[in-house]
């Protein structure tokens, strides 16, 4: 999956329109473009902007680039703006519109670089609001949203029917974790880094999951199996889905079963397939909607007749005429009055709460969490892990049944299974002299889990090598010399473009007095660091034995974060939480 530049100060906000007539939307709109083009109310007064007269002179071209969805229903407006001599100052208006990604046209406007088009209708003020906050950027002016769509799941028939669809209603994180549960429903989405509606899901899910206890682990799982299925845009996810309703189609493993899909996407697509065909889940907790915020692009160096024509256009999306071309490509133009029609199409029906208000605006510290939860831990990672194999490994945990390194390596297999063939993964164990005077031996280097050796690959040589960790009889803690050993490795291997980090795991104190001391230890490790190649240390201790407050020192002066497990259980959590927490913080 490629990967893109961040965006970064979302005012997530105005994705989210609290529900409001679409009449009045345009209105305001209408005032605030007025605002801007000068001489336009002069001319709105005088009736200069107006149905049926003839093109009394050339045309005034207006170039728009509007996301894919938006793109078709722009261009039959514009037919019908032409076929009815629909003038703007007595003019004709020459609306040509350009499909155009809506985080290609924001990437492109944050540049600076002077653009083709006049005008822009993304998919979300989302994208408007990042070119907005860049101090070199073009100018833009988002006027009012022309249209909105809801954000759900959908999926195939079979899928929904397993999941009790329509009866049955769905909270966000209930409608993942039904596919974090069960293989047979592979759920997709659009990369949050470029698509709007993936974005607003994953920040719903994330607000949603912080509700309850784990739920930031449960996040970031769920962000982690996402991942896995994720397409490059909204153009491509669809393709994602079963070719046909054969077994063979239904069955294969690279085909989704469910989408997170705009109720627009998901109605354009059941009008286009013939007998296949799509059912749609609105989560009963509300649902984020795409606004469609009709922007002028740079209009200080737009003229007079360019600003009324821009104008004119808009404010034709809003009348009956425009809004019934939008209504037929599958967009809701009144967020109060609800078409039955359009949501059976996408495949809603009762009692799912399609007309539920929208969700309140979402904050911009949520989608910016929601951002540094999806890169941490979906962007390849290269971690080394050190394992404390010291005799004390061998202590029973209460009520398990298993040592402490039996709930250690079970724990540490649960977290290999979640990264991918891309991710970098290594492994060390340590106790006192156990390769010489060292006290730590690399039992496999960090490399990437899909690259083969011989018979198997990185992936199938750090599984057993999890398994075969065993404490060291009478083996004591070398802790502060490992460390330093094992930071200096990870800093010195450092790789560009993915999350870097030392995860170590101990459950006592250091106990080799030949050692470094905790004071030069502490030293060393932050004359290593480098904020511009940040490789936190995620130390955790584990069971009552380990002293949390050295955990903490040590870490803290790498950036990283120091942990206390009293329950090895918990250790695949606690590291997911660890990674989650440092990668937000060394972001930007």
């Amino acid at each position: 999956m490629g990967r893109h530049s961040l965006p970064d100060a979302y005012g997530a906000g105005a994705a989210d329109p609290r529900p409001r007539a679409r009449r009045r939307t345009v209105a305001i709109a209408t005032v605030l473009v007025l605002t801007v083009a000068a001489g336009t109310a002069v001319a709105v007064r005088g009736g200069l902007l107006s149905f049926g007269s003839s093109c009394r002179d050339n045309a005034v071209p207006l170039k728009i680039a509007a996301s894919p969805d938006m793109a078709p229903a722009l261009r039959a407006v514009a037919e019908h703006a032409r076929a009815h001599n629909i003038t703007s100052d007595g003019h004709c208006i020459a609306v040509t519109v350009t499909a155009r990604e809506s985080y290609k046209v924001a990437d492109a406007l944050r540049s600076g670089n002077k653009s083709d088009v006049q005008a822009w209708v993304p998919d979300s003020a989302l994208w408007v609001t990042r070119v907005s906050g860049e101090s070199n950027a073009t100018r833009v002016t988002a006027a009012g949203s022309v249209a909105s769509s809801p954000v759900g799941v959908a999926m195939v028939p079979s899928a929904a029917k397993s999941l009790g669809w329509p009866e049955k209603t769905y909270t966000w994180t209930e409608l993942a974790g039904a596919a974090l549960r069960d293989d047979r429903l592979r759920l997709g989405a659009a990369d949050p880094v470029r698509s709007a509606a993936g974005l607003l899901a994953l920040t719903r899910l994330n607000t949603a999951a912080a509700t309850i206890k784990g739920g930031d682990t449960q996040a970031a799982a769920m962000a982690k199996t996402l991942s896995q299925r994720t397409s490059d845009s909204d153009s491509q996810v669809l393709d994602t889905l079963p070719r046909d309703s054969s077994g063979t189609e239904q069955g294969n493993p690279q085909r989704n079963q469910a989408l997170i899909l705009s109720e627009q996407s998901a109605f354009a697509y059941n009008s286009s397939t013939g007998g296949a065909r799509l059912d749609l889940f609105y989560p009963k907790d509300g649902s984020p909607r795409l606004d469609y915020p009709f922007t002028l692009v740079d209009e200080s160096r737009l003229n007079t007749d360019t600003s009324r024509a821009a104008l004119r256009f808009m404010t034709l999306l809003g009348e009956s005429d425009g809004q019934r071309i939008l209504e037929r490509y599958g967009f809701r133009t009144d967020d109060e009055k609800v078409s039955p029609a359009l949501v059976t199409k996408a495949g809603g029906r009762a009692p799912q709460p399609f007309a539920r208000a929208a969700l309140d605006p979402t904050p911009a510290k949520a989608v910016d969490e929601a951002l540094g939860t999806w890169t941490i831990t979906v962007q390849s990672a290269r971690i080394t892990t050190v394992v404390d194999a010291s005799a004390s490994m061998a202590q029973p945990v209460p009520g398990t049944g298993q040592s402490r390194m039996d709930v250690t390596r079970a724990s540490l297999l649960q977290a290999l299974a979640t990264f991918t063939s891309e991710d970098e993964i290594g492994l060390w164990k340590f106790s006192t002299r156990l390769d010489g005077d060292r006290d730590y031996r690399v039992l496999v280097p960090t490399e990437r889990l899909g690259d083969r050796k011989g018979n198997g690959t990185q992936r199938d040589r750090l599984s057993a090598a999890f398994s075969s960790l065993s404490p060291v009889p009478n083996g004591a803690t070398g802790l502060y010399d490992t460390t330093l050993a094992a930071y200096k490795a990870a800093t010195s291997s450092y790789v560009k473009g993915k999350f870097n980090a030392l995860v170590l795991l101990t459950d006592g104190v250091n106990q080799d007095p030949g050692s470094i001391s905790r004071s030069a230890l502490v030293t060393q490790l932050q004359k290593l660091t480098d904020p511009q190649r940040p490789v936190p240390l995620i130390a955790i201790a584990v069971g009552p034995d380990a002293d949390k407050a050295e955990v903490q020192e040590i870490a803290k002066a790498t950036g990283g974060s120091g942990q206390q497990v009293n329950d090895p259980t918990q250790i695949h959590s606690v590291i997911l939480r660890a990674i989650v927490a440092a990668g937000s913080q060394n972001q930007g």
